[in-house]
């Protein structure tokens, strides 16, 4: 029986990239010159530090052009609240990985409402849609990619 896998994932390697390139055009600026702003990423968070708000403002000018050109989609990551002390200004930006259980819901119940000939399981993360016909899997796949989610997916996994 034909299935497929609906999942949001990452690609935690362009992400990388995208934050080294970031760093490498915030020291070369010349209003960004000795004042230590940086991006750093760990545990799938993009921490901004600059001495001030509005330099992290500016910094987010740079980070998002070189996120979008490497294939990871805006929706994605969630900016955090600039905090700022004296010394310097910090914002995080979490990277959403994976389904949420609202998220799954809500497209099993679009599924539904199509009233196609396909079945709709939620699987932790990830859901596994199968049907009897290769064409109406695709048809859930069309389906999906026109309709406005508020996170991007993958279509992956496709057997017949």
């Amino acid at each position: 029986m034909p299935s497929f896998d609906i999942v949001s994932k990452v690609s935690l390697h362009e992400i990388t990239n995208a934050v080294d390139q970031a760093n490498r055009e915030v020291t070369t600026r010349f209003d960004f010159k000795d004042s230590g702003a940086k991006f750093e990423y760990a545990d799938d968070k993009i921490t901004l530090i600059a001495p001030s708000k509005f330099q992290i403002e500016q910094m987010l000018t740079v980070l998002h052009p070189k996120l979008s050109k490497r294939g990871i989609d805006n929706k994605s990551l969630e900016n955090g609240e600039i905090q700022e002390t004296l010394k310097e200004a910090r914002q995080i930006i979490t990277i959403k990985q994976g389904l949420e259980q609202d998220v799954s819901k809500k497209i099993n119940k679009m599924i539904k409402d199509e009233k196609m000939k396909v079945q709709a399981a939620i699987m932790g993360d990830h859901i596994r849609v199968t049907g009897k016909k290769r064409d109406d899997l695709q048809e859930v796949i069309a389906m999906l990619k026109k309709a406005d989610l508020e996170i991007p997916v993958q279509f992956e996994n496709f057997r017949d």
